[in-house]
C-alpha cells in the first residue's frame, strides 16, 4: 500500500509538470505567431517607406515656376515617378534615368515649372475623347488607387527637409488636383501642356501677356465681348497695337498683317454670329510671318475639334461652359503646342496668381466625365431646334454651324451658312455644337420672345446642362460700345441644354405664339395660363386677348 501510495504521488507530480510544460509550449507558440505577424507588418511598412522615398527622390524640385537655375539645384531636378504611356493610353510607367531622361515616346523637353507632367503634342491619343474623359487616372502613384481624383484642399505642402523638396510647396504654384485637370486637358487637346486658370478671362489675359509693348494683336471682328473689352480698354494701355479683322476673308487678313503683328486671335465658330474661319489656312499664313495663332475654342470643346492639330499655337477655353458643364464654377484653360510657350504661360500663371483653386479643379474634373454625353445630347437638341427655327416666319436670319443651306433648299431660307462655310466647318470639326443665334428684324419682338421663354433661362454664358437664352447686345456683349459692335441689336442667342427636345420645342413655340400676340405683358400672361393648367384646366387662355 505504501509503495502504491508513493507511486501515485510521483505520477501526480509528473502529470502536473507535463501540463505546465504544455501550457508553456502553447504560450511560446502564441508569442511566436505574434512576433511573426509584427515582423510581416514591419516588413510591409519598410517596403512602403522605401518605395515612397524612392518616388520622392525621383520627383522634381517643387518651388513654383523657376526662372533662374540657381533657384533650383540641378541635383534636385528629377523626373516624375511615372507617366501615361500614350501609345496604349493606360497608366503604364515609362523608364526614366535618374537625371530625368525619358525612354519613351513623349517630348523630352522639360517644362521648368512644377510639378512635371506628361506631354501629348504631335501625337493624338489613340482612344476616343469620350473614353479618355472616363478612364483618365489623375493620380496613378497614389498607393490607395482611388477611382476618383482626390481633392487636395490645402494651401501649403510640408517639405521633407530644408534642403530637400517635394513636388508641391504652395497651391498657387502647383496642386495635385489642378495638375490632374491640366494633364487631362492637354491629352484631349493633343497639347504639350495645359494650364488651368481661375476664369476664362484670366486665361485670355495670360495669352495677351505673352505680348510686349509695341506688339500688334489681330483679333476676329466677331468676338466675345469680354475679350473685346480686355483688348480695347486694358491692353491698349500697355502699348499694344490692335486690329479687328474679318478673319473669314484671308485676303483681307493678309493685307492687315504688319511687321509688328505677333498674335492672331480668332473664334470659330465665332460668338455669337457663328462665322467660320479656315484655321489651317490662317495658321499657314501666320507662320509664314512668324506670328502665333490663338484660338478661343469655347464654342466647340475638345470633344468636337482640336485646333492645335490644325496649326494653332495656343487654344483656350472658358471651362465654365462645356468643360465643367454645370454652371457651378468658374474656370479658364490655356493649352499650348510647344515647350517654350509652356514655360512662358506657366510663369505668368504663377507670377500673377491666377491659377485655378483645388475645389474648382475637382468640380471641373467631375464635369469632364460627362462631356461626351452632354455634347452629343446638346448637339442633337440644337439641330432639332435649328430646323424648327428655319421654318418660323419671324426668324429672318439663322446662324448655326451645324445647319447648312442644303438642309432647307429655299431661296427664302433664313439659314446664314453657305455651302462652303458649312463644308469648311465640318472639315475642321465633327459637330455643329449647341449654340445658335437668330434675328427677327425687330428689337421689341426679340425682347418679347426672350421674355416669353420659360425653360430657356435668361442669363449670360452657355454650355450648361440647362438651356439658356439672351440678347448679346444687352448681356454678353454689352461691354462693346454700340458704335463698335458688329452685331444686330435684335440678335437672340440660344444655348441648348440636355432637356427633352419636345419640352424645348414646346417652350419656343409658345414663346413665339405669345410674343406675336397682342398680350401686353407676355410673362404675366404665361404665368396666368400656367396657373390655370395647374388648377386642372387643359387649355391656355387666348394670348391675343388684351
Amino acid at each position: 500500500d505504501l509503495l502504491q501510495f508513493l507511486y501515485l504521488i510521483e505520477r501526480s507530480h509528473t502529470m502536473s509538470e507535463v501540463d505546465a510544460l504544455k501550457e508553456r509550449v502553447a504560450a511560446l507558440e502564441a508569442e511566436k505567431a505574434a512576433v511573426e505577424k509584427e515582423r510581416d507588418s514591419l516588413e510591409y511598412r519598410c517596403s512602403e517607406l522605401t518605395r515612397l522615398l524612392e518616388d520622392m527622390g525621383r520627383r522634381q524640385f517643387a518651388g513654383g515656376f523657376v526662372v533662374d537655375d540657381h533657384l533650383a539645384p540641378e541635383s534636385a531636378r528629377y523626373a516624375p515617378p511615372s507617366e501615361w504611356d500614350q501609345s496604349a493610353n493606360v497608366a503604364t510607367p515609362l523608364n526614366y534615368t535618374k537625371e530625368g531622361t525619358e525612354k519613351g515616346t513623349f517630348s523630352t523637353t522639360d517644362i521648368t515649372t512644377y510639378p512635371a507632367r506628361p506631354h501629348f503634342n504631335n501625337k493624338p491619343p489613340p482612344l476616343h475623347p469620350a473614353t479618355q474623359v472616363v478612364i483618365f487616372d489623375g493620380c496613378p502613384n497614389d498607393p490607395y488607387h482611388p477611382s476618383s481624383m482626390p481633392l487636395y484642399q490645402t494651401a501649403t505642402f510640408v517639405q521633407p527637409s530644408i534642403t530637400e523638396f517635394g513636388p508641391y510647396d504652395y497651391t498657387r504654384s502647383g496642386n495635385p488636383t489642378r495638375t490632374a485637370l491640366e494633364v487631362l486637358i492637354a491629352k484631349l487637346e493633343s497639347a504639350h501642356s495645359a494650364f488651368a486658370f481661375s476664369t476664362g478671362m484670366a486665361a485670355l489675359t495670360a495669352i495677351t501677356h505673352l505680348m510686349g509693348t509695341g506688339d500688334e494683336i489681330i483679333a476676329c471682328a466677331d468676338l466675345y465681348g469680354g475679350m473685346h473689352r480686355l483688348l480695347t480698354q486694358i491692353c491698349n494701355r500697355f502699348g499694344f497695337k490692335l486690329k479687328f479683322i474679318d478673319t473669314v476673308n484671308l485676303d483681307g487678313l493678309k493685307a492687315a498683317i504688319s511687321p509688328d503683328t505677333k498674335l492672331i486671335h480668332i473664334e470659330s465658330p465665332s460668338n455669337p454670329l457663328m462665322r467660320i474661319t479656315d484655321l489651317k489656312a490662317l495658321a499657314e499664313l501666320a507662320h509664314e510671318h512668324n506670328i502665333k495663332v490663338s484660338v478661343d475654342s469655347t464654342m466647340m470643346s475638345p470633344y468636337l475639334w482640336q485646333p492645335l492639330n490644325l496649326g494653332a499655337d495656343i487654344v483656350m477655353h472658358s471651362g465654365t461652359k462645356f468643360l465643367n458643364g454645370h454652371s457651378d464654377t468658374m474656370v479658364g484653360v490655356v493649352a499650348v503646342k510647344d515647350a517654350e510657350l509652356a514655360k512662358r504661360v506657366a510663369f505668368i500663371q504663377n507670377a500673377e496668381g491666377t491659377a485655378l483653386a483645388p475645389f474648382d479643379s475637382w468640380l471641373t474634373l467631375r464635369g469632364l466625365k460627362t462631356l461626351a454625353l452632354r455634347v452629343e445630347r446638346q448637339q442633337y437638341n440644337a439641330m432639332k431646334i435649328a430646323q424648327f427655327l428655319s421654318t418660323v416666319p419671324e426668324v429672318k436670319a439663322l446662324h448655326y454651324a451645324g445647319l447648312g443651306p442644303a438642309a432647307k433648299p429655299d431661296t427664302n431660307s433664313p439659314i446664314s451658312a453657305t455651302a462652303a462655310s458649312h463644308a469648311l466647318h465640318f472639315k475642321q470639326a465633327k459637330g455643329g455644337g449647341s449654340v445658335l443665334s437668330f434675328e427677327t428684324g425687330s428689337v421689341p419682338l426679340s425682347e418679347r420672345i426672350v421674355d416669353a421663354c420659360r425653360l430657356f433661362k435668361i442669363t449670360v454664358s452657355f454650355g450648361s446642362c440647362n438651356s439658356l437664352v439672351e440678347m448679346p447686345c444687352l448681356l454678353s456683349h454689352a461691354s462693346i460700345p454700340a458704335e463698335k459692335r458688329t452685331l444686330p441689336a435684335d440678335l437672340i442667342r440660344l444655348s441648348i441644354g440636355i432637356e427633352d427636345i419636345n419640352d424645348l420645342l414646346f417652350d419656343l413655340q409658345r414663346a413665339f405664339k405669345y410674343a406675336t400676340s397682342g398680350a401686353k405683358d407676355v410673362r404675366a400672361q404665361i404665368e396666368k395660363d400656367m396657373k390655370k393648367l395647374e388648377n386642372g384646366s387643359s387649355k391656355y387662355a387666348d394670348p391675343s386677348a388684351k
